[in-house]
């Protein structure tokens, strides 16, 4: 009995363990919606516009080159500015010829340029050539104004137009002016009692500081009741010593050391980079200093610091710069723009080496003189009429 009931009571415990270790029953899954979501939109991008094309600069240069530390190197640091600050794009064609000038103003025509710049008296023909033809193009030229023509010139030959153009602004500078101040300073410094000048071209951009030089001597003549001479250039005769060119440092050699062989000691060439080569020579003899044109002779040919005096600044740069500035803010306009002394767009620049040569008495008649001149008290004409 007892053997049955352990028996029993075995089966029971493994009954209960294999009911235990079953499968447990699976939940009835319950069916439920999925929630509803909103479509979402691609997210919007704005069209990009392209950049828009630079406004493009083409300089056309005179003879004697881009580096002539004159007019054509003063007028493409106009550009280099124009480039830095107003994000232009510039680039300049040299002149070797002067057949070359309406190939290259044309290369910028072709190549859609905004604006023409070109440099210098001898382009004028060429330049109003071009700008009648091209009505919608904007030029600008420096050390020229339009109507041109005088009687008896034929209009595309002698002269570029007896009309005024409203796509060319002309930049002119009365730099009679300054030269008259730097005349007047040459009287006050030299040594010799004689002072002398050239030219590259017998041209009117170029007699002007010849005219004003002989001026401001003759101006110191009559304040200090001395006799200094002017050699070179004479107004009342229209006669005076040029190189005809713009290029040759051996014809800047040759007439310094002909100066001097008269008794200059201090020379003013208005001839581009010619006159590098009478700087040269009084560097190398130690007789005469030298007067420097259209920039800082100091600044741009520094290695004839010790033999510049001055120079009878031209400021190039400023007014290419200001013209450049106005054509991309729309501000552009034809005509003619005149750069004086009164609004410092002509000077002389300051004496560096020479400055405490240079006496007080003399600075402050410099300064007296340049009053005069803004106020129009005294005028280059004036004293040469006397």
């Amino acid at each position: 009995m007892k053997k049955l009931y352990a028996i029993l009571t075995l089966l029971v415990a493994l009954s209960l363990a294999l009911t235990a270790c079953g499968p447990k029953q699976t939940p009835t899954p319950v069916a439920t919606e999925p929630p509803t979501v909103a479509p979402t939109e691609p997210p919007t991008v704005a069209p990009t516009e392209p950049p828009a094309p630079a406004f493009k600069v083409g300089q056309v240069t005179d003879l004697g080159g881009i580096d002539d530390k004159s007019f054509n190197a003063s007028a493409w640091k106009g550009a280099e500015d124009a480039i830095a600050d107003l994000g232009v794009e510039a680039k300049y064609l040299e002149s070797q010829q002067q057949s070359d000038y309406a190939k290259n103003i044309q290369q910028y025509l072709d190549e859609k340029t905004d604006l023409v710049i070109t440099i210098g008296f001898l382009l004028g023909v060429d330049t109003a050539k071009a700008a009648i033809a091209n009505p919608d193009q904007k030029f600008a030229i420096v050390d020229y104004t339009y109507p041109d023509c005088w009687p008896g010139a034929e209009v595309g030959v002698q002269c570029g137009t007896d009309k005024d153009l409203t796509n060319v602004r002309g930049l002119a500078f009365q730099t009679d002016q300054a030269a008259f101040m730097a005349g007047y300073l040459a009287a006050g410094m030299t040594k010799t009692g004689k002072v002398a000048t050239y030219g590259g071209l017998p041209i009117p951009t170029v007699t002007i500081f010849m005219k004003g030089f002989e001026a401001g001597v003759k101006y110191y003549n009559k304040q200090k009741g001395t006799t200094v001479e002017v050699l070179g250039w004479n107004t009342a005769s229209g006669e005076g010593t040029f190189t005809n060119n713009f290029e040759s440092t051996d014809d800047g050699r040759r007439l310094a050391e002909s100066f001097m062989q008269e008794g200059a000691d201090i020379i003013l060439p208005v001839a581009g980079q010619v006159g590098l080569g009478s700087a040269a020579v009084c560097k190398e003899t130690g007789s005469c200093l030298v007067i420097g044109v259209d920039a800082d002779w100091v600044e741009t040919a520094s290695e004839y610091a010790s033999v510049t005096l001055t120079s009878v600044l031209k400021k190039i740069d400023v007014a290419v710069y200001s013209t450049i500035k106005d054509a991309t803010e729309g501000k552009f306009t034809g005509g003619t723009v005149v750069y004086t002394i009164a609004d410092g767009g002509v000077d002389i620049a300051p004496f560096h080496e020479f400055d405490d040569d240079v006496s007080a008495e003399l600075k402050a008649e410099l300064e007296a003189i340049k009053a005069a001149l803004i106020d129009g008290s005294l005028t280059v004409d004036g004293v040469l009429a006397e």
